[in-house]
């Protein structure tokens, strides 16, 4: 089997080949990016790639699978430029897939697609893809689901899988998500247990994690098991305000949501952190998953805890950890993150 993954150097796509690696029903395996890595994986080989502009029908000819990983997170100041690579780039991903003649597509979706839900009780994947209207994010999510419902009834010969993970992390990732999501304005020795005195008690704070080692068994088993649909893919506990004061031997205080949206937006729009206030209202609203499906189904039942995932993230942030490839290379921000400051944060990708 010859696996075609886009967006294969980033958090879950260095896990997926890892994964894919131990397979022996894989052959080999095509990772495309934009920047290309240093680092070496078995049965890997990679090519050059932006799939919101360069003729993708060449690497998928003779592929039996895509797996489709490409995001764009930033710039949230410029939703055009991430909604012509994520929506547009998608499109052209999947139907350079039909062209090219792959009959099976396993798509990177996620819990950011659902419309706002409950959280005293888990919802299964037949809970509305709307997304949350004023995030990117989600809107270019819940916007794809909508393009796979058509892509699906134009091509019933495709095997389409969608996973709809919650949030994925690993060690090696920490430095990447720190640039995307809190900036360099973040001392990474603030997240030593102890100099965090308290973690804000919000109204709707709970969602559910994963480590990205168990993301790439999700993607692994759906490349190679015979299953359609949409899967969703979490680890428990569901992550609450106490279980992120106890990783940060920090206490719980309960805090009104107003007061830290209004700083989080004057940061935002001051270009001091990059994480836009859309996508923490969206946050909010996200519902609980139930991922009974995965494992019937799919077969898939994590590794690692919810509560282990994040743990692993925050000791790779301390010790600046990253891997041999662009997006999670910890140098990548320059000395004293003077690039990230240069660029704009959330400015420019």
């Amino acid at each position: 089997m010859h696996i075609v993954i886009t967006g294969a150097t980033g958090n879950v796509g260095t896990s997926v080949i890892e994964s894919l690696a131990t397979d022996t029903e894989v052959t080999s395996v095509l990772g495309l990016a934009r920047r290309m890595p240093t680092w070496q994986a078995a049965k890997t080989t990679w090519a050059q790639a932006d799939v919101a502009q360069d003729d993708l029908i060449p690497h998928l000819r003779g592929a039996d699978a895509l797996i489709h990983l490409a995001w764009l997170f930033q710039p949230t100041h410029d939703p055009v430029l991430t909604w012509r690579s994520n929506v547009e780039g998608s499109i052209r991903v999947f139907a350079a897939a039909a062209e090219a003649g792959v009959r099976t597509i396993v798509y990177a979706s996620s819990v950011g697609a659902y419309s706002p839900g409950p959280q005293d009780r888990p919802v299964d994947e037949n809970w509305p893809t709307h997304g949350w209207p004023t995030a990117g994010y989600t809107r270019e999510k819940a916007y794809l689901e909508r393009v796979l419902d058509t892509f699906e009834r134009d091509h019933p010969d495709i095997r389409v899988v969608r996973l709809r993970p919650g949030f994925i992390f690993k060690r090696e990732s920490a430095a990447a998500q720190r640039r995307l999501f809190a900036g360099p304005l973040l001392p990474t020795g603030l997240t030593q247990p102890g100099l965090i005195p308290a973690v804000p008690d919000l109204p709707g704070l709970r969602f559910q994690a994963l480590h990205s080692a168990d993301a790439g068994q999700a993607y692994r088993l759906a490349v190679t098991r015979e299953v359609r649909g949409a899967f969703n893919i979490a680890a428990d506990p569901v992550i609450d305000p106490a279980n992120l004061a106890e990783l940060l031997g920090a206490s719980t205080v309960r805090a009104p949501i107003g007061p830290l949206r209004t700083a989080l937006s004057a940061a935002w729009h001051l270009h001091l952190v990059p994480a836009s206030p859309q996508l923490f209202d969206a946050v909010l609203r996200l519902p609980i998953m139930d991922v009974s499906r995965a494992g019937t189904e799919l077969g898939w039942s994590p590794r690692h805890t919810a509560v282990e995932a994040i743990r692993a993230f925050l000791d790779g942030l301390r010790a600046g950890a990253g891997k041999d490839t662009p997006p999670l290379a910890p140098d990548t921000g320059g000395p004293l993150r003077l690039r990230e400051f240069l660029t704009g944060i959330g400015r420019r990708p």
